[in-house]
């Protein structure tokens, strides 16, 4: 089982140490965590967070190619619908050529009203259009297209599909799977098998939203503010502009008024549910979680919401020992070779 970080590199202003920190910290932080032994450091995107939110990942994912050696480097996501897949492809590929092979493109649709409306891209009709750039950013990059080209041929790429129907096209398209839901496997498997793919060739990755620590009373009562304005940044973002009831992560909730109301005893751990664990208890619900599902990968947040650096040290350092730990679990080919080789 592989096991990295995530990057978002807010700065919220409550606990704000300026940009050129917070962007120096997490190059030493990946850096960090290629020595304790980690295998990827992922990114994602969002526009116009207050805490500033990473808006360019393929630009950090540059940044991280030239501090790093060995690490994979992932999108998770880049927002597909919002930018033309030459664009995407060719900045994939220099990517690529910079860290020696090491980009992991995922691509995903995207949710926030106002992104959309900025980027002057119908929101209705984002998974549609999402699925056209993927496919053509699939097929620049496959056919040696862009200038240059990328380093590996295939390119991995994984498409973030949290509903049916994303599962459904990822298996279709030849493509990982970003989302740890075992309810998506059997849409994946069938999607593959339409796209002339064997059904138990997917791969699987994806967030666990765990935080591991040697005193985790301690670190949860440390980290519920950082939580909490993480949460309410998304929620914001969701609903701005929207019309009707928000569902799912973003919703309303009774108990909403409760300081420990995500907090989650698992296997399960994904959002709005969150934990801080030991290491041991930290392995014991992946297992549990991930024990049927191909998934090649997991990754956790590095930082949540500007948490204090010695957490974010020591959660580093102990998700090492829980690399060591599930050593042991067989995973898909990582770098998707298997899967894109079997494409029609």
């Amino acid at each position: 089982m592989r096991i990295g970080i995530y990057q978002d590199l807010r700065d919220p202003e409550r606990w704000s140490r300026g940009w050129e920190y917070v962007y120096g910290a997490a190059l030493e932080r990946a850096r960090q965590a290629e020595d304790v032994g980690l295998d990827s450091v992922w990114c994602s995107e969002h526009h116009f967070f207050e805490d500033g939110y990473l808006p360019q990942p393929l630009t950090w994912a540059a940044a991280l190619a030239a501090r790093t050696d060995r690490v994979a480097i992932g999108t998770a996501i880049v927002i597909a619908p919002l930018h033309k897949p030459l664009e995407i492809a060719e900045q994939a590929a220099v990517v690529d050529q910079l860290s020696g092979g090491r980009l992991h493109l995922g691509l995903g649709a995207g949710y926030v009203p106002r992104e959309f409306r900025a980027f002057e891209v119908d929101l209705g009709r984002r998974f549609e259009t999402t699925e056209r750039n993927v496919v053509e950013t699939k097929r620049l990059l496959d056919e040696r297209v862009v200038r240059p080209p990328s380093l590996r041929q295939p390119m991995p790429i994984w498409f973030g599909g949290f509903g049916p129907r994303g599962a459904r096209f990822a298996g279709r398209e030849g493509l990982g799977l970003l989302a740890l839901d075992s309810r998506r496997l059997a849409g994946y498997r069938e999607g593959l098998e339409e796209g002339g793919r064997d059904p138990a060739s997917g791969a699987m990755a994806g967030l666990a939203t765990m935080i591991v620590s040697e005193d985790p009373e301690r670190a949860w009562a440390r980290l519920r503010p950082h939580l909490d304005h993480q949460r309410a940044s998304y929620q914001r973002a969701a609903t701005e502009g929207s019309e009707g009831p928000i569902t799912g992560l973003f919703r309303t909730m009774p108990g909403d008024d409760n300081p420990d109301r995500f907090r989650s005893s698992g296997p399960v751990m994904v959002p709005p549910k969150f934990d801080a664990v030991e290491p041991a208890e930290a392995v014991r619900r992946l297992r549990e979680w991930l024990g049927e599902m191909p998934v090649s990968e997991v990754y956790f947040w590095d930082s949540v919401g500007g948490m204090p650096d010695d957490m974010v040290e020591e959660h580093i350092r102990l998700l090492a020992n829980v690399r060591h730990e599930l050593r042991d679990l067989a995973h898909p080919d990582p770098d998707l070779a298997l899967l894109r080789r079997g494409s029609r």
